[in-house]
C-alpha cells in the first residue's frame, strides 16, 4: 500500500477513519509510517491518541493553566493570516521546527483545504503570541501544529496549546485527540505524552489494535 493518499476531499468520518488505523495528514495529503531513520539508526513509529473522557488534571497541568490565565484565548475555523505567518516564521527561527512558511505546509498550493480545520488563538493583550492548529472530525481531533512567540518560552505555551486542544475537544463531545507519533528509544517526541500517559494508547498495526500506553515498557525499552 502507498504510503500516501491525495484525497481531494475528507469528510470527519473519513478523517477519524483514517486517524484510528493510524494514517495522519501531511499538506494536502494522508499518510502513514511505521519507522524513521537517522544518520546511524531506524526506530520504530508507535500512533498516539488519548482518550478524553478518561483526563484528569495534574500539579503540572494547574500550574500551566495558572501561569497562562492572564492571556486571551480564542478558538475558530482557520484562516491563516499574515499575522500567523509572521509568528510561525519567528518560532521556526528559534527552533528550525516545522515549516517557515504556514501557507505552503499547510496547504501546498491548494486554494482550500480539504480538512476542516481550527485555530486555538493566544494573545497578551492584542499580541498574538501562540497558534495551535488541530483537524476536526466526528469524534476525534487530530493536533497538527504549535508555534509560539520565542519571548514567551517560558509559558510552556507548546504544552499549553496541548490542554487547550484536549479541553476544548472534550467539550466538544469528541472521544480522542491523536497528537501524532511517538518513537521508543527516541524521547525527542515524547512530549506528546504530556496531556495524560493515563488516558494514552498507541497503534500496534501488526494486530490492528490500540493497546493501553504502559510507562514501565516503553521508558525499559521492551518490545512491544
Amino acid at each position: 500500500m502507498d504510503p500516501f493518499e491525495y484525497p481531494k476531499s475528507i469528510s470527519p468520518q473519513e478523517l477519524d477513519d483514517y486517524l484510528k488505523i493510524g494514517w495522519y495528514r501531511m499538506g494536502q495529503a494522508i499518510f502513514t509510517t511505521d519507522s524513521i531513520k537517522d544518520n546511524f539508526n531506524e526506530y520504530p513509529v508507535f500512533w498516539l491518541r488519548i482518550h478524553l473522557p478518561e483526563l484528569t488534571t495534574s500539579k503540572t497541568h494547574e500550574k500551566i493553566y495558572k501561569a497562562n490565565k492572564h492571556f486571551k484565548v480564542t478558538i475558530k475555523p482557520l484562516d491563516i493570516t499574515d499575522e500567523m505567518e509572521y509568528l510561525n516564521e519567528q518560532y521556526w527561527l528559534s527552533t528550525i521546527i516545522g515549516s517557515p512558511f504556514l501557507r505552503d505546509a499547510l496547504l501546498e498550493g491548494a486554494e482550500n483545504s480539504i480538512y476542516s480545520s481550527y485555530a486555538i488563538e493566544i494573545r497578551d493583550g492584542n499580541r498574538l503570541i501562540a497558534v495551535g492548529i488541530f483537524d476536526d472530525g466526528l469524534v476525534s481531533i487530530a493536533g497538527i501544529i504549535n508555534f509560539y512567540d520565542p519571548a514567551y518560552k517560558k509559558y510552556s505555551l507548546g504544552k499549553y496549546l496541548m490542554l487547550l486542544k484536549a479541553q476544548y475537544a472534550f467539550s466538544q463531545g469528541k472521544t480522542w485527540y491523536y497528537p501524532g507519533y511517538i518513537i521508543q528509544g527516541y524521547p525527542k517526541f515524547d512530549y506528546k505524552l504530556f496531556v495524560d500517559r493515563d488516558a494514552s494508547e498507541i497503534y500496534i498495526k501488526s494486530t490492528d489494535e490500540w493497546i493501553r500506553f504502559n510507562t514501565i515498557v516503553w521508558e525499559h525499552g521492551n518490545e512491544l
